[in-house]
């Protein structure tokens, strides 16, 4: 029995049409799936992006779909192009009249157990978009890097439904593109163990995120268990507060001048995991009264005190002495010369420009971190300055 999406008389002979080996499944009511595959460069050929918009002088919104996405296309372009690429995603697709499904029936190319009926769909082609009667519910983003692909053929499944409004396809769009997105939370943890091609914005924070694991899953690190992520809720310390630390030093601090030094695509994991854990140490020590204690009783592991030290870590070692990389002890005696100047617990903070803020007032917004990163680098310098007079007036005596 042949079954379609429109009358007889809506099906012109003349027509082109293509034709898939299509799986056909029917849910609620009898509506139609069709699930097939199919070179991604030839889906244009049947099907185009019904934009959300308002026309004329009809307030009536007309289409559903979000504009193209250049930067998130060029991602998915190039890891097409990459070795090795695979979208196990299926495109979703609304059908409009005009197509028509030819069970196989006797003619089973392959035995078939399961549900669903395989046959054969044939689908309208047209060279102007009004004479194409599919329309992009879900992965139009996918679509266009395909088409911007240097691949000739790309296959990728294809899921689609019959819906005759725009009503019917602006529902499937929204139910399709409501789910909730992953965690960033998960996808940090993840990160680490995703060896393959990544796009850029998920590249940039794999490293930060595998430093984070090291720190806070390495027995000897002063972070043990202390990041709070997916698999270790019981952290005190956001994992979004250290891959801050991180990825500011890794923009242009300690961590980006290991990297050059490695060159190539050598990461000193090891290196940076030494002068990190170096200075946590240092920190865990000369505040170890209040090193376990939560963000809401102590502003040291907060999200200000952990980008503040973070700046001030760099400051530190800007001015170390000595070769290699500085260690613990070293750390706890800079660390040692500011003590009096902070307060993580309890009274106030007094800044430079005469500013005071109770010690919980301080919050994790860029102006409060940058207003506390100052004031602890500013007096570190003042307080290193004398520190090293002293040293020479001590060595001269």
């Amino acid at each position: 029995m042949i079954s379609g999406t429109g009358t007889e008389d809506n099906w012109i002979n003349e027509t082109p049409r293509m034709s898939v080996a299509a799986l056909k499944l029917e849910q609620g009511n009898g509506r139609a799936i069709y699930a097939f595959g199919i070179n991604g460069k030839e889906i244009p050929r049947f099907a185009n992006v019904s934009r959300a918009r308002r026309e004329g002088g009809d307030v009536s919104l007309l289409g559903y779909q979000r504009p193209e996405v250049r930067k998130h296309i060029a991602e998915i372009r190039d890891y097409i192009d990459s070795e090795g690429a695979m979208i196990p995603n299926a495109i979703v697709l609304a059908f409009g009249n005009g197509t028509r499904f030819y069970p196989y029936q006797n003619r089973v190319p392959v035995a078939f157990d399961g549900d669903g009926t395989p046959g054969l769909l044939e689908i309208p082609v047209g060279s102007d978009d009004e004479d194409k009667i599919g329309f992009v519910v879900d992965g139009q983003q996918r679509l266009a890097a395909i088409r911007q692909s240097e691949r000739d053929n790309f296959p990728i499944f294809a899921v689609a439904f019959v819906a005759e409004t725009d009503e019917e396809q602006r529902e499937q769009f929204l139910l399709v593109n409501a789910t909730k997105p992953l965690p960033r939370g998960l996808i940090h943890e993840l990160l680490p163990g995703t060896p393959g091609h990544l796009p850029e914005r998920l590249r940039k924070r794999k490293l930060p995120a595998e430093l984070v694991a090291h720190l806070n899953h390495t027995p000897d690190s002063p972070l043990e268990g202390a990041i709070r992520t997916a698999t270790n809720p019981s952290g005190r310390i956001a994992d979004n507060s250290m891959l801050k630390v991180l990825e500011t030093s890794l923009s242009d601090g300690i961590l980006w001048e290991l990297a050059q030094a490695a060159g190539g695509d050598d990461v000193p994991l090891d290196d940076m995991c030494a002068v990190l854990m170096a200075f946590w140490s240092a920190v865990r020590e000369v505040w170890s009264d209040i090193w376990e204690l939560k963000p809401r009783q102590s502003r040291l592991l907060h999200g200000a005190g952990m980008a503040s030290l973070g700046y001030l870590m760099e400051e530190m070692i800007s001015r170390y002495p000595g070769d290699g990389l500085p260690q613990r002890a070293w750390f706890v005696e800079q660390l040692g010369l500011i003590t009096d100047e902070c307060h993580w617990t309890d009274g106030w903070w007094i800044f430079s420009d005469g500013t005071k803020r109770r010690w919980d007032e301080v919050q994790n917004i860029n102006k409060d971190v940058m207003m506390l990163a100052n004031h602890l680098t500013r007096a570190y310098r003042i307080r290193h300055r004398q520190w090293l007079r002293a040293g020479v007036a001590d060595h001269a005596d």
